[in-house]
């Protein structure tokens, strides 16, 4: 499912479905955090040897012949833990070697699943890969690309909405009458494919965080080395996963007539890499914000990290020197802490901690730090056109210094929001056009971009 040499930037065959909407309700955020600098080696046939996601795992181009235990396979048909394509000029009996016996296509990462029901008419074949091949489908050194692919295809019978939930998002599509039957949903989105041997675009698609066997991981010796590898799934079973950044680790499919219909078993494949790595680590956020109480200043701390979630850890040290544990709710990577310690003097710089060492044993902890800041909310901003006035209001969390809060308009500075309140204002003349947007930023670092509302 998730090969075919279809290496458009992006895909969407349209001609048996309309592709509506990319359902945004889903935060977006880094898939992968990190791939092979280089350099390329023949051995794997100047392909980037690895790529790393965000929970930390590193995973090899997937070359090897071990097979696996689990699932016997057949003389002609080997039971393979890596996705290897017997094709034209790739003899998987013999030694692979680039370029004179190298796959057209090779995989860091598969995960394949299916929906058959025979009493709805629905038959889904869905698949996420990250993808090694070649721009003009021939082994050539100098060709070599990579890309992250979805591929969605679904058999209908029914006009009407369908929406298809995975594990790397949510897509709405509309079948229409005149379409409806084989492969009336077809839909093919790769993203990455650059300059060859340019393999950072991947890095921008929705593959990723990896998905796992929960079963695994499996070691299986590699016939040609000796050497025991381990592999994240067993392409040749289908098993429960666990890695979505959505925490939808399953596909299912609704549509009309009542058509709900959910798969929770995929197959997998993927091999761990022998490479250490940090630990992947992005701050997603570290506000205080705090106000005059009935005893005095309630302040609190509050940080989002991005980081492999457990078995690994995560921690920060606040503006008092305090240590404060953080906690991740499931499994999707997003951890949070908070602290009731008062930011007495700014800036301050807080110091993070990501360890997945648990999961990871040749992974190496993460230390980041990131300065603390005020959240600055726009609560308003509108354009009169009558009277070319531009108005403004805005409020930071710092309730107690009432910092300076400054509107910026296409990067020039337009003014300062006053008042008495928490929330401060700014009228001001905007002519002979009005800005799309606006930005406010806080002396203490917060700021927050707003589109401008044009009055009738």
């Amino acid at each position: 499912m998730a090969g075919g040499k279809k290496m458009q930037k992006t895909t969407l065959n349209t001609a048996t479905a309309l592709l509506l909407v990319m359902i945004t309700g889903q935060s977006a955020q880094a898939a992968l955090n990190a791939v092979d600098p280089g350099p390329y080696l023949q051995e794997n046939g100047g392909f980037a040897a690895w790529y790393q996601d965000t929970h930390g795992r590193v995973l090899d181009l997937c070359l090897s012949k071990a097979t696996s235990s689990r699932v016997p396979g057949a003389p002609d048909a080997p039971s393979y833990m890596c996705a290897l394509l017997p094709e034209p000029g790739f003899d998987d009996t013999q030694p692979v070697n680039f370029p004179t016996n190298f796959p057209g296509e090779a995989f860091w990462f598969t995960g394949d699943a299916s929906i058959v029901d025979t009493a709805s008419g629905i038959d889904l074949a869905y698949g996420s890969a990250l993808e090694a091949a070649f721009a003009a489908e021939e082994v050539v050194e100098g060709d070599q690309v990579s890309f992250a692919r979805i591929r969605i295809r679904v058999d209908v019978p029914t006009a009407g909405t369908y929406i298809v939930t995975h594990p790397y998002g949510t897509e709405v599509f509309e079948v229409d009458a005149a379409d409806v039957g084989g492969r009336a949903i077809n839909m093919t989105r790769d993203i990455g494919i650059g300059a060859p041997q340019t393999y950072d675009g991947a890095l921008a698609g929705d593959v990723g965080p990896f998905l796992r066997s929960v079963n695994g991981p499996y070691t299986e010796p590699n016939p040609d080395t000796g050497v025991v590898e381990t592999f994240i799934g067993d392409p040749n079973l289908l098993e429960e996963v666990t890695g979505s950044p959505f925490d939808t680790n399953y596909i299912r499919i609704q549509g009309p007539e009542g058509v709900d219909l959910r798969t929770d078993v995929f197959a997998v494949t993927g091999k761990l890499s022998a490479v250490g790595l940090t630990t992947p680590a992005k701050v997603e956020r570290a506000t205080y914000s705090r106000k005059n109480g009935v005893s005095g200043v309630e302040a609190q701390q509050d940080v989002f990290l991005q980081a492999p979630p457990p078995p690994g850890t995560a921690s920060f040290t606040d503006s008092s020197n305090v240590s404060v544990e953080m906690t991740e709710a499931n499994t999707t990577g997003n951890w949070y802490g908070q602290s009731s310690s008062n930011p007495t003097t700014l800036p301050v710089t807080l110091n993070l901690s990501a360890d997945n060492q648990l999961a990871i044993p040749n992974s190496t902890a993460a230390t980041v730090t990131t300065p603390l800041v005020d959240l600055v909310q726009i609560h308003s901003a509108t354009y009169n056109p009558a009277n070319g006035q531009l108005t403004i209001s805005a409020s930071s969390s710092d309730e107690t210094a009432s910092p300076t809060l400054t509107v910026f308009s296409n990067g020039n500075d337009i003014g300062t929001l006053a008042g008495a309140g928490p929330i401060k204002t700014l009228t001001t003349n905007s002519t002979p056009i009005p800005p799309a947007q606006i930005r406010v930023e806080s002396a203490n670092g917060g700021s927050d971009l707003e589109e401008v509302i044009i009055q009738p």
